[in-house]
């Protein structure tokens, strides 16, 4: 990156400059042998008592001291990807709840409470897309109050890296005591390359309602109740889809949410003793064939970042990362 300005490092950031993108090099122990800079790109979320803050796409937040701060510069907002639909924060977070349907939820402001059971953070967090109406500190009261009367620990889901993401939010949670727990990324793809893929669905069955063999091969309800179905079948128009096994356990399954132009896919399973025969590869390829025929035209999909396995094959299937989201669990003490 090119800081200098006829050949001088230049600092062109100011306090002013909280809530922009900037890109900064500044002196560091942690340096590379013989480096004398490090640079940091992403938004400038708090500029106090000398220490900056910069997060970056991941949600990481960097420290910076004023002191150790040789250039800096206001950026532009990152580009679109060229790879995949176009899409907005702010879409994408609307279209993604709706397939994840909460059993309760309550508005505060323009925040939505949610809760289910404890299934899931997503369907047990707080999706804030908005003002509460309340100042910060009386909402997170409010919130935590919320979930305590249903005997559930208080989340909040905020996401970084694009245009319009919460990075101030996530450090004033962060500010507060609440601290991330799990994050993943949000990636989209063209529908038509992922229902083009070379696979074999013959043995894909489709179901417009989840059955009992479905739900033994998915890892993540324990034994479901009324809670775990009502979430999965939420959603504009929903689609399960398996593939037979040995007895009445699937050797794979998914999920997948028809919502417009978009198709959501989730719960994609596979069970170890068959992986690496492209079933997960199958089942999105039949869900996205099903998604098309019924106007879809766009992809989207959730994966933990920790994931690396799933990573690797959203992308060769053509998946590129929107955003990143976190889940924040209040614990207690502020940071200091």
């Amino acid at each position: 990156m090119e800081f200098t300005a006829g050949g001088r490092l230049e600092v062109r950031i100011t306090h002013a400059d909280v809530g922009k993108r900037v890109s900064v090099r500044y002196v560091t122990d942690s340096a590379a042998p013989g480096a004398k800079f490090t640079d940091a790109v992403g938004v400038l979320t708090s500029w106090d008592t000398g220490v900056l803050r910069v997060t970056r796409r991941t949600g990481e937040s960097v420290r910076i001291a004023e002191s150790a701060l040789v250039a800096g510069k206001v950026v532009p907002a990152a580009p679109a990807r060229r790879r995949g639909p176009a899409a907005s924060f702010e879409e994408l977070a609307r279209v993604t709840a709706r397939a994840w349907e909460p059993v309760e939820s309550e508005p505060l402001g323009e925040w939505t409470l949610r809760a289910s059971a404890g299934f899931t953070r997503r369907a047990n967090s707080v999706l804030p897309l908005g003002d509460p109406g309340l100042p910060l500190d009386e909402a997170l009261t409010r919130v935590r109050a919320w979930y305590a009367a249903r005997d559930l620990p208080a989340f909040v889901q905020a996401a970084t890296g694009a245009e319009g993401t919460q990075e101030l939010l996530c450090a004033e949670l962060e500010r507060r005591g609440w601290r991330r727990e799990v994050s993943a990324e949000v990636r989209t793809g063209g529908l038509a390359a992922v229902g083009d893929l070379d696979a074999d669905v013959s043995e894909v069955r489709l179901s417009g309602s989840v059955d009992e063999p479905w739900l033994r091969r998915y890892q993540r309800s324990g034994e479901p109740g009324p809670h775990v179905l009502k979430v999965l079948g939420s959603g504009p128009r929903v689609w399960f889809a398996s593939i037979a096994g040995t007895g009445d356990i699937p050797a794979a399954i998914g999920r997948c949410v028809v919502d417009g132009r978009w198709a959501g896919f989730m719960a994609v399973e596979v069970d170890p003793a068959y992986r690496r025969r492209g079933l997960a590869t199958a089942v999105m390829t039949a869900l996205a064939r099903r998604a098309l025929d019924e106007g879809a035209s766009a992809a989207w999909l959730q994966v933990e970042t920790d994931n690396d396995g799933a990573r690797a094959l959203y992308e060769a299937m053509g998946f590129a990362v929107h955003h990143h989201y976190h889940h924040y669990r209040h614990h207690g003490s502020a940071e200091a």
